[in-house]
């Protein structure tokens, strides 16, 4: 079992540029087992490619990744599959037409003996897998596209917690939900951290970065300005630090924090 302080994912001096302009530049952010860390900053401020980083959809120029301790060579999204991240983009890239069940196995079907689909075992673990998550869900037979915003959210998670993901990248999960959505939404990162899950959350909603994360890590001009939990800082200060770069005292700062005199 992961010791508790040790990171599930540290990421360290991670750099990356392109076309000599440093668009993740000695950054450095970590994670640990049942936490949600949220990555904040100004469009441009570098938090989607450090992201995409680990992800594997980028390949680091300088730095190193460690998951759960040890070293992790992520060169693509298969590497980063085989470290059990996931990554819940805003579009959720579920087929529409199709119901839950597919939608979990999609691209990994189960077969049967005789080379068929095995829709019955299928639906049997998405039952499984969804009643674990989301209690409520019971719309199983339906396509997606007739779910809510916050049941087809329950779908992208319950695919990438079907196949043991243990670290889950969410970009701006409750972007164009409702206030009763985006509560669902919560719900469901609550039971994520109860197994032990971590997630690394891309959001602009400073409300919800304060609803649901335990911890923030800003950035700006490609360099983490600081990081604090929560409960240790105002939204005002956040704000402050996406917006200049000034680390109030209840945020330790990093390379990119605005020396003041």
């Amino acid at each position: 079992m992961t010791q508790q302080n040790t990171p599930l994912v540290e990421m360290k001096n991670i750099s990356i540029s392109f076309g000599g302009i440093h668009a993740v530049d000695d950054a450095s952010v970590n994670l640990f087992p049942g936490e949600v860390v949220a990555l904040l900053g100004h469009n441009g401020a570098g938090k989607s490619t450090l992201i995409k980083i680990l992800s594997g959809a980028y390949k680091r120029d300088s730095g190193e990744i460690l998951i759960n301790g040890k070293a992790a060579d992520i060169n693509n999204p298969r590497d980063a599959k085989h470290y059990g991240i996931e990554t819940i983009y805003q579009t959720l890239a579920v087929a529409d037409n199709v119901d839950a069940a597919a939608n979990l196995y999609l691209g990994r079907e189960l077969q049967t003996p005789w080379g068929t689909l095995d829709d019955v075992a299928m639906e049997a673990k998405a039952r499984e897998v969804m009643g674990r998550l989301n209690p409520n869900f019971q719309r199983f037979k339906e396509p997606v596209k007739a779910l809510s915003g916050g049941q087809r959210q329950s779908v992208a998670i319950a695919r990438a917690i079907l196949f043991d993901a243990r670290i889950l990248i969410m970009d701006e999960p409750t972007a164009a939900l409702g206030p009763q959505e985006t509560a669902q939404v919560g719900e469901l990162i609550l039971q994520l951290k109860k197994e032990g899950i971590g997630i690394f959350l891309i959001s602009h909603d400073i409300h919800d970065v304060f609803d649901l994360a335990d911890r923030v890590f800003v950035m700006k001009n490609g360099k983490v300005v600081g990081h604090a939990k929560t409960g240790d800082v105002t939204k005002d200060e956040v704000l402050g630090m996406i917006i200049m770069g000034k680390v109030p005292p209840g945020a330790i700062p990093g390379p990119g924090a605005m020396q003041v005199a």
